[in-house]
């Protein structure tokens, strides 16, 4: 469109009423700088936050009209909420950052010079990080699983802070399911991917609110939507399990023939038993997860649900 701006800034927001205002000041000061004023928005998804951040983005939203506030009905989680923002953006180029300034607008520019070389996407790989072990440990697990199941890129770090074209946008924006993973579907869309290197930066203020169950939940997300992989590992446990039972009939029956005095051995019975069900619980969890999100999707659970929209058009609600 004509009028469509050439910028758009989509930041999920959730206990942040103290950041906001800096975080919008900011973002204000780098757009000047860069010569777009008046040519970018600001889309903030407060993503049923317990906190004031829907008043303070009403107040932002009041006093710059490039900022748009986007109000969930309920908590549906920094994905789903990204999602909400992406289909309401309307930039040639979108960018994702998060709510706590440890991503430096000043980034920005950079991301926006690989886009315009030609790559469809533009990631940031953090100069020393400032999240704790944990967090870093489980970035490098989610590394792995998605270099497995996603056919990844080696050496990709798949930030949520980055920076996409419209057209990758649009076609994002077309998967329905309640279950968004943002790089899965990058990664399902484009391989034309371009990355900088940031400086992390501290959090303002309080801490961050993703925790080992949003991480796990992350990946269950990862392994189920976007891949058959882990049906394939089922199937082939399934056949392994099977070829060493055959095997140790086998062996207790020659043992029988061959010493017909032995005796049975129920510590041994009782343990493959164990193991054997484990694994088929374990198989048949797998199978339910799939199945459990296809029902969803099926009856059409809800992406997000827009409630309030502040200085925008509601384009979707679902």
């Amino acid at each position: 469109m004509d009028d469509a701006p050439v910028l758009s800034i989509v930041v999920p927001v959730y206990r942040s009423e103290s950041i906001l205002p800096k975080l919008v000041a900011v973002v204000a000061t780098e757009m000047k700088a860069l010569g777009l004023e008046g040519q970018f928005e600001l889309i903030l998804v407060n993503d049923a936050s317990p906190d004031n951040s829907w008043d303070v983005i009403l107040e932002l939203a009041t006093a710059n009209p490039w900022v748009k506030g986007v109000g969930l009905r309920r908590n549906f989680g920094q994905h789903n909420a990204t999602m909400a923002g992406l289909n309401l953006s309307s930039g040639c180029y979108v960018v994702i950052m998060d709510d706590d300034l440890q991503h430096p607008p000043s980034a920005i520019a950079e991301l926006l010079s690989a886009l315009k070389e030609g790559y469809d996407v533009c990631y940031t790989n953090y100069r020393n990080r400032k999240h704790a072990l944990w967090k870093k440990v489980g970035s490098r697990f989610n590394d792995w699983v998605a270099t497995r199941l996603l056919s990844k890129p080696t050496g990709l770090y798949l930030s949520s802070f980055k920076a996409m074209r419209r057209e990758v946008v649009n076609e994002i924006v077309r998967y329905d399911g309640p279950y968004p993973y943002i790089d899965g579907l990058i990664l399902d869309v484009t391989r034309s991917i371009a990355t900088i290197d940031i400086e992390h930066q501290e959090r303002e203020s309080g801490a961050g609110n993703y925790n080992l169950i949003n991480s796990v939940s992350l990946w269950l997300k990862m392994a189920t939507s976007f891949s058959v992989f882990p049906l394939r590992v089922v199937s082939f446990l399934g056949i392994t399990l099977s070829f060493l039972s055959m095997l140790m009939l086998v062996a207790v029956v020659v043992g029988k023939l061959m010493y017909p005095d032995i005796q049975a051995g129920w510590a041994s019975v009782v343990t493959t038993i164990l193991f054997i069900g484990g694994i088929q619980t374990l198989c048949l969890g797998m199978i339910g997860e799939y199945m459990g999100r296809t029902y969803l999707k099926l009856n059409k659970k809800p992406q997000f649900s827009v409630g309030r929209l502040v200085n925008v058009a509601n384009k979707s609600n679902e």
